[in-house]
């Protein structure tokens, strides 16, 4: 994707062709930053400070920081420190266990001098994966959008709410759930994108809507309460959102107040779709609400906002009373039975065991 005109990736290989380069999405949408990743523990920090996020992505750079990890230490010891020390970073994206697991089953049984070079390969090769992954969630989802479009006739917009950031900034390139929105957008049909703030960490308002400007697709920032009263009214023909892991059952995943929009979907007719790269699948859960581990991250991403201030200085302020706690809860856990479809990378399907089975029967 673009950002000023410049084609980019969100992680890719510095011009030495060993250090990963990254977009600190912390920064955004006020400054345009990237880094530079030199070691495994600093793509470790990448994780878990959340310079990059969103599950696909997550998986990407752990992918790289194994093989940073390996050009630092190859030895049995070093592997295992390497998959331990990144394993830790985030609980909830079983992206992150899925690429560990993949470079750890493709480099142990290797001598220490050959991991190094594999591990790069294999990095980039699960990052050109995604890529394509999403370019095809991209395809089937658009499908939809232009169905709902064809329906109307009318030439208004396809008004479509979205929760949290699962574009391109979560992925390698093009995004889960606003992958089939640019396909749809370059395809000229008209759309227009409600972007759910997010809070606390505001991704929605932050990422979604700064990705979509660049891209220029129609959207509007809402606070996360809004999205109940559009549908009510009628001002919502879909929701996509994605997924950092969704069980074999079809229960899924997302951002904390994923849960808030499904429910609201269901009681006003409104589908719901979730983007989902299978990646993202644990075929080990069947119940996603009692099995999925719901990240509980730091209170002060409650009760502190940082922003831009009218001098244009970027500063963080207190919103809440200085002796309140708060609670931070990352995630919630959507209902199979609440969610009209998964769109993935082999087509649409129900949310249940059957559905993705039946298009992945390889692992069902």
């Amino acid at each position: 994707m673009n950002v000023n005109g410049i084609p980019y990736r969100t992680i890719w290989l510095a011009e030495d062709g060993w250090a990963v380069e990254i977009i600190d999405q912390t920064r955004l949408p006020h400054e345009f930053v990237t880094l530079r990743l030199e070691t495994m523990k600093d793509a470790a920090t990448a994780i878990a400070d959340m310079w990059v996020r969103g599950a696909p992505l997550i998986g990407a750079t752990a992918a790289y920081g194994m093989a940073l990890g390996m050009r630092e230490d190859a030895t049995d010891g070093g592997l295992t420190t390497a998959y331990d020390v990144l394993m830790a970073t985030r609980p909830t994206a079983v992206n992150l266990r899925w690429a560990l697991d993949d470079l750890k089953a493709l480099l142990e049984p290797m001598d220490a001098g050959a991991r190094n070079h594999a591990a790069y390969v294999r990095a980039a090769e699960i990052c050109d994966e995604d890529v394509a992954i999403c370019s095809a969630i991209g395809d089937h989802g658009a499908a939809l959008i232009q169905d709902i479009a064809a329906k109307r006739g009318s030439g208004d917009p396809v008004n479509i709410l979205t929760h949290c950031n699962a574009g391109w900034l979560a992925t390698v390139d093009w995004g889960t759930a606003l992958a089939p929105i640019y396909k749809a957008f370059d395809a000229r049909v008209p759309v227009h994108v409600w972007v759910d703030e997010t809070r606390p960490r505001n991704q929605g308002a932050s990422l979604t809507a700064w990705e979509l400007g660049q891209h220029g697709v129609p959207h509007t920032v809402i606070v996360d309460n809004v999205g109940g009263h559009l549908m009510q009214h009628g001002k919502v023909d879909l929701c996509i959102t994605g997924t950092d892991r969704t069980a074999a059952s079809g229960d899924v995943c997302n951002k904390i107040g994923t849960y808030l929009k499904a429910l609201a979907a269901s009681d006003n007719n409104v589908p719901f779709y979730v983007g989902l790269p299978s990646p993202t699948i644990d075929w080990t859960i069947d119940d996603g609400v009692a099995d999925i581990p719901i990240e509980e991250r730091d209170a002060g991403e409650v009760t502190h906002l940082k922003g831009r201030t009218a001098d244009g200085a970027i500063a963080e302020i207190a919103v809440v009373p200085s002796t309140s706690p708060a609670a931070n809860f990352a995630f919630d856990v959507t209902p199979a039975r609440l969610v009209t479809g998964l769109i993935t990378e082999r087509g649409v399907c129900a949310a249940s065991r059957d559905g993705l089975g039946g298009l992945f029967p390889e692992f069902a």
